[in-house]
């Protein structure tokens, strides 16, 4: 939690934790999510629209950030919109933080449980999850940087690998009629098909500790490309195999569709437990990346370098993660965070940025 010149971060491993932060527990349910809007096989075209436009809000919070290089969001915020209200601004972020690293730790708890670990108390699984995280951002942005280049490629391999294999299941008809009930329903669909990318904020919270902050364009257009990429890839994919029907009537479509085929012969035929148990991780980073940014914005809004305040969202965290009383109740959870965030994020950055210039045309009249 420190800013010293050791706890600092590449431009590579600003990526990753952009990517990192997007993925989560939501490629789970992904087709599902955003077909249930639409109701057609379009929402492929609602994620590539989506990604575009938070390829553009990435690239506005970048501009930003470089205005202050050498703050964090919960700093430069109090110049622009007064002590007060920065810090009231500020506190609702890092409630948002919580609450989203109680939704993750939830949701691996219930995967687990689902899948790996039947008949285990949820409690008895989010434990190990909440003391390795907290043990991980006790080290600061430079071991969590270290953690997601080691996870990424991984995940990255695996995820594809098992796509791949069950593309025979692949029916282009399945995709078909190509807007068919015309553009409406992709419009309509934009804003949950948006929810999927949220995340893409976390630049806010990271540009300071960045080594080198002149050539970082690419930062927000691979951090975000790159999911964008996963994201259009499943959707296909997953809607093509199983069809449109198949994928509202599932909780977990993607794991629906590996569970759907059988590779003989390979060490493994049945790939969902092992991508469950990759994704698990991914989740897991998620988890922590959000935990770190709310004991980031602790630390600077009190001006305290304590780590006490780690200790304390963790019990906290845990209460949260416990309010929902089913899984129903979690994805509820979900959606209100997603909501939150997309138009929290969308609109400050815009905000923030509108103005610091003005201050500064009014500084420069001076």
């Amino acid at each position: 939690m420190t800013s010293s010149p050791l706890d600092r971060i590449t431009s590579n491993q600003a990526v990753m934790f952009i990517i990192n932060f997007i993925f989560g527990a939501g490629i789970l349910t992904l087709p599902r999510t955003t077909t249930e809007k639409i109701k057609t096989p379009d929402s492929w075209i609602a994620i590539i629209i989506s990604g575009l436009i938070i390829t553009l809000v990435a690239v506005l919070i970048l501009k930003l950030c470089q205005r202050y290089p050498n703050e964090t969001f919960y700093q430069f915020n109090q110049k622009l919109l007064g002590k007060w209200i920065g810090s009231l601004l500020s506190l609702t972020v890092i409630c948002y933080y919580i609450a989203l690293s109680a939704y993750e730790v939830r949701t691996m708890a219930e995967n687990t449980r689902l899948f790996l670990l039947q008949g285990t108390p949820v409690w008895a699984i989010m434990m190990p999850f909440l003391w390795i995280g907290l043990y991980l951002v006790q080290g600061g942005v430079n071991a969590i940087a270290r953690l997601l280049e080691i996870i990424f490629p991984i995940t990255v391999l695996f995820f594809l690998l098992v796509m791949f294999l069950g593309i025979e299941l692949f029916e282009v008809d399945n995709l078909r009629p190509v807007l068919g009930s015309g553009v409406k329903p992709v419009i309509k669909g934009l804003k949950t098909s948006s929810l999927s990318f949220a995340g893409f904020e976390i630049l806010l919270f990271i540009f300071m500790f960045l080594k080198e902050k002149n050539k970082v364009t690419k930062i927000p257009l691979l951090g975000v490309g790159i999911p964008f990429i996963f994201y259009t890839i499943t959707e296909v994919i997953v809607i093509g195999s199983i069809s449109v029907d198949a994928v509202l009537s599932q909780t977990w479509p993607v794991l629906t569709f590996i569970r759907s085929f059988e590779i003989k012969g390979l060490l493994f035929e049945r790939f969902d437990s092992l991508l469950l148990v990759i994704w698990l991780m991914q989740i897991f980073t998620t988890y922590v990346i959000a935990l770190f940014v709310a004991t980031l914005g602790l630390n600077q809004l009190f001006s305290i370098t304590s780590q006490a305040f780690i200790y304390g969202l963790i019990p906290l965290i845990y209460v949260v993660s416990m309010i929902p009383k089913n899984i129903n109740e979690v994805f509820i959870m979900a959606d209100m965070l997603g909501k939150f965030a997309i138009s929290l994020f969308f609109i400050m950055p815009l905000v923030l940025f509108i103005i610091s210039k003005l201050k500064e045309r009014n500084y420069e009249k001076m």
